[in-house]
């Protein structure tokens, strides 16, 4: 019996933290606080009830060893195993940045594809709500850094008329969920907020197509509104985006 409550325990403890650990991550989404609470928290709690409930479970099957009792284990040697990998599971962004040296993106969180006229935001401002970085350029600097971790953002070129492309990269906006904010039609441009899917930051974008000889350039530039780096989170929004648009042609 003693087992089986210890294993039990063990097992509310590791759904509890697991439970939390989601809620840090996601209650954001669920509105219940802003992305950076959730983040904060996690930062400074994820590990932690981690190494609870990796230390809970040890306990539990330790002492399903050290206890003699007449009823059977196995039920409650589960139990213990269930919360011990769900433990594991939890520290694993962690052991995995110990086992295979994690990506270093640069310190920057406003990614074109033009950095030397990148499209600028009309209809979005600096006081756009929760926001903390600028959405005036950040010059050569930035450029520079920019070019050396992400080569592969470059512009759009496609042989769509300008009208049509601009249809097509609202669509493809649209699908990937970004919220418009304002679209202009008559000079094929649109801006827009993005979501991430963990924590919820708010990125904004802004979508600019031009006619070319051959058909038309679609430039993008996306901007999260809080945090000095991105996690690389911006390039890859803009990665996504040209692939998308690719393949609806």
């Amino acid at each position: 019996m003693q087992k089986n409550v210890v294993s039990h325990i063990a097992l509310m403890v590791a759904l509890v933290a697991l439970i939390a650990a989601g809620m840090m991550v996601f209650g954001s989404s669920m509105g219940l606080w802003d992305p950076i609470t959730g983040f904060v928290a996690s930062r400074k709690y994820h590990n932690l009830l981690g190494y609870i409930v990796v230390a809970v479970a040890l306990i539990s099957l330790v002492s399903g060893i050290v206890v003699k009792t007449d009823s059977p284990k196995a039920r409650g040697t589960v139990k213990s195993v269930v919360a011990l990998l769900l433990g594991i599971a939890m520290l694993s962004p962690m052991l995995k940045g110990i086992i295979i040296e994690p990506v270093k993106y640069p310190p920057i969180h406003d990614i074109t594809t033009d950095t030397q006229n990148p499209p600028q935001f009309e209809f979005l401002t600096d006081s756009r709500i929760g926001a903390k970085n600028t959405l005036v350029y950040g010059g050569a600097d930035i450029a520079t850094q920019q070019l050396q971790a992400y080569p592969y953002i470059q512009p759009i070129m496609t042989d769509l008329p300008a009208d049509s492309a601009f249809v097509k990269a609202l669509d493809v906006a649209k699908a990937m969920g970004w919220v418009i904010v304002d679209q202009q039609p008559q000079t094929q441009r649109f801006e827009a907020t993005a979501r991430t899917p963990f924590f919820n930051f708010a990125d904004d974008v802004v979508v600019v197509v031009t006619s070319v000889e051959l058909g038309s350039r679609i430039d993008l530039r996306s901007v999260s509104r809080i945090g000095r780096g991105d996690a690389g989170v911006n390039a890859k929004r803009i990665k996504e985006f040209s692939q998308r648009f690719a393949e609806s042609l």
